[in-house]
């Protein structure tokens, strides 16, 4: 059978427009190469941390931190990707998503925040960084009113230094007293475990009860306990919440380096949602080109191995990143490219002009390359006009942001591909076979 859309990529923009049309009935194929970025971050929907610039020249263009990102969104430069969703569509965005997280496979796991303040949270080295809607499991984590936290390591976890993260916290202006303790305890008794083996131990009521017992004896009065983002992956509310009556105060997780353990915990709930609803996901096939008619898709070509396969839809979704991902490459000549449709980019250099500054927060030329599309999301040429009519970009590949600088990819990839879902309802059959289903039921 047909699908009714095909979206490119596995991230959060294409789960989260294949869930949202899979709500409305929709017959949903997800084509993609791997499972997308959310196993490599920290599972939180970062909408917007830093923005404008900032007063001192001297420090690379630094943007200030952001603390009401609602309301900051109205202050971003002309041409960024929320300009195209608008603060109305990223807080129903928020609002389905947390929604749909809370009432899925790991419930009662849920995502705390919102979009009138943004949280600021420890990263795996001690700094902290703003997040505006984030797993239950991190909430207690808040440190913009200071606070004593006691960072609980473990030996066999190479990536996640207690001492090294507590004393960088320590000396952030917060006002946090931070310090850390390592235990010699890992799951199996094995020298060397992952995230994702901590977190299947955590999933274990005797490897809880230890941890626990260890760690008891070790607080001070007043101590919030932050544990490496390990803490069970198939159940980590029960997890979250039988720590903190264990040890009689709030417990919280810090993401680690990939794989993120709450980045899996997302994926495994919008996949679980999206089949629930009757999508289909094929991991390991490469879009490689699309045959058109005029101003339309008419299919595309995928490679799986040595194997080319057509697949046809009225609709498509292309969510399959940026520079990170492979969704806009360069080639040996500094040439960029969109690798799945061939679209052109917008918000490059000049050809033979600078393509790097020299400090890391500068504005590089690059940095905002990507599809410029219209407010339908439709891609557009360089004089503004519709290239597909039934073709929608969401996510990263988007020109006119810079996600890694703003804190924005999370927020950008799932306001975009809610809204790219939106799209896709309202102007076809999607809306009223739903409705009539209602009916029916």
């Amino acid at each position: 059978m047909i699908p009714d859309v095909i979206v490119i990529g596995t991230g959060l923009a294409g789960l989260s427009a294949a869930v949202r049309l899979g709500d409305a009935g929709a017959r949903v194929l997800v084509l993609a190469k791997g499972v997308g970025g959310t196993h490599l971050g920290a599972g939180t929907i970062d909408v917007l941390g830093y923005a404008g610039p900032s007063s001192e020249a001297e420090d690379g263009g630094r943007l200030n931190r952001v603390q009401r990102p609602l309301a900051a969104l109205a202050d971003l430069p002309p041409g960024h990707p929320y300009g195209q969703v608008g603060a109305e569509g990223v807080a129903a965005a928020v609002d389905w998503f947390k929604e749909r997280i809370a009432s899925g496979p790991l419930a009662p796991y849920a995502y705390e925040g919102g979009l009138e303040d943004n949280l600021l949270l420890p990263t795996a080295v001690g700094a902290v960084r703003p997040s505006a809607v984030v797993p239950e499991t991190m909430a207690a984590g808040d440190v913009r009113n200071g606070g004593r936290v006691c960072v609980v390591g473990f030996r066999a976890l190479k990536d996640f230094h207690a001492p090294l993260l507590a004393d960088n916290l320590a000396r952030a202006p917060e006002g946090v007293e931070a310090r850390g303790v390592e235990l010699d305890l890992a799951p199996g008794g094995e020298p060397d475990v992952s995230s994702l083996g901590f977190a299947r131990g955590f999933d274990e009521a005797a490897f809880r009860a230890e941890v626990a017992a260890q760690v008891g004896g070790r607080l001070r009065v007043d101590e919030r306990v932050a544990f490496p983002a390990t803490l069970g992956v198939a159940d980590p509310h029960g997890t979250w919440s039988e720590l903190e009556r264990q040890l009689g105060r709030p417990v919280f997780e810090i993401p680690t380096l990939p794989p993120s353990v709450p980045g899996i915990r997302l994926f495994n709930s919008l996949r679980h949602a999206l089949r629930r609803g009757g999508g289909e996901i094929i991991l390991g096939a490469a879009v490689t080109g699309a045959d058109r008619d005029g101003d339309r898709v008419t299919a595309l070509r995928t490679r799986v191995g040595l194997r080319e396969t057509l697949h046809r839809a009225p609709w498509i979704v292309l969510a399959t990143g940026g520079f990170a991902s492979g969704g806009v490459a360069l080639d040996s000549r500094w040439n960029a490219r969109e690798t799945a449709l061939g679209l052109p980019l917008a918000r490059l250099p000049e050809p033979g002009g600078e393509r790097f500054r020299p400090n890391y927060f500068d504005e590089h030329p690059l940095s905002r390359a990507g599809v410029a599309v219209d407010g339908d999301l439709r891609p557009v040429g360089a004089n503004g006009d519709r290239l597909l009519d039934n073709v929608l970009v969401a996510g990263a590949t988007l020109a006119g942001a810079v996600p890694w600088k703003e804190k924005s990819g999370d927020g950008l990839s799932l306001a975009t591909g809610f809204k790219a879902a939106e799209l896709i309802i309202q102007e076809s059959d999607l809306g009223q076979r739903a409705a009539q289903a209602t009916a029916e039921a």
